[in-house]
């Protein structure tokens, strides 16, 4: 059974934000205005989203939750490119489909194969997985495409002389792309060697106090979690290897570089 919080206890709960604005003001973070649209934002969107859910999950149609799921990673890859200050018209389609690609395997495997729920495009499963496997992949890419660009603006020199010795483009830049990949993987390969010791994971906690048995819990969070590292490593790897034959030239020239 889920115990309800009432809006006027959410609002009262909601004054401990006074907290972290008074220690803006202590310590002249010069944060107001960003802390003040990121909080209504955050209520805007949050309330919107689970009006649009509640007509979602009624309405439970293919093609409007199909139409979701698309817009989700369109704005997902623009998120991504924006965070890593890259330019969208050479690159959003490299990220898409690394999206895409890391993305449908597993939604298709998990909604046919594993819980099976009826109909197989429950829009009470599909949005929330998908949802929870993109917005757990945006970091890992936003960091690997940071990373491999930064090499390759930092380390011309090194670059170079690899293409001075006979390398292709794939070959120049193979040291860069594993960098950028072992930067990507580090948070999530933490979070999975810690989880249940230091951190209780979200999903875990919800089911807990929504009234779910601790081991269904617990199958569905390492159910999440191993969706989240397969995802990661299927969408960074396809992005970085997609971006870099779209942004150097078969002759090495770099024709993308960040803003």
């Amino acid at each position: 059974m889920t115990i309800d919080i009432s809006w006027p206890a959410l609002a009262a709960f909601s004054l401990i934000l006074l907290i972290p604005i008074g220690l803006n003001w202590r310590f002249k973070l010069s944060l107001g205005k960003d802390i003040t649209s990121s909080l209504v934002r955050m209520v805007l969107q949050l309330v919107l989203l689970g009006l649009y859910l509640q007509f979602l999950f009624d309405l439970n149609s293919l093609w409007v939750n199909l139409l979701w799921l698309v817009v989700m990673l369109v704005v997902g890859a623009s998120a991504i490119l924006g965070k890593a200050k890259l330019p969208k018209r050479n690159l959003f389609i490299p990220v898409l489909l690394g999206l895409v690609l890391g993305l449908s395997p597993l939604l298709i495997l998990l909604l046919f194969a594993l819980l099976k729920p009826s109909p197989s495009y429950s829009a009470q499963y599909l949005i929330p997985l998908a949802g929870m496997l993109l917005g757990n992949s945006l970091s890992g890419n936003i960091v690997a495409l940071q990373r491999l660009f930064s090499a390759l603006d930092e380390k011309t020199a090194e670059y170079h002389a690899y293409l001075a010795l006979g390398a292709n483009r794939l070959q120049a830049t193979q040291g860069f792309v594993q960098n950028a990949m072992q930067q990507a993987f580090a948070p999530v390969l933490a979070s999975m060697s810690t989880v249940g010791l230091v951190t209780l994971p979200g999903m875990m906690t919800g089911q807990i106090l929504a009234g779910s048995d601790p081991m269904v819990a617990v199958k569905y969070q390492l159910v999440i979690l191993i969706a989240i590292f397969v995802m990661l490593s299927v969408s960074i790897s396809t992005t970085l290897s997609i971006s870099i034959r779209v942004a150097i030239s078969p002759t090495g020239l770099v024709k993308v570089t960040k803003n």
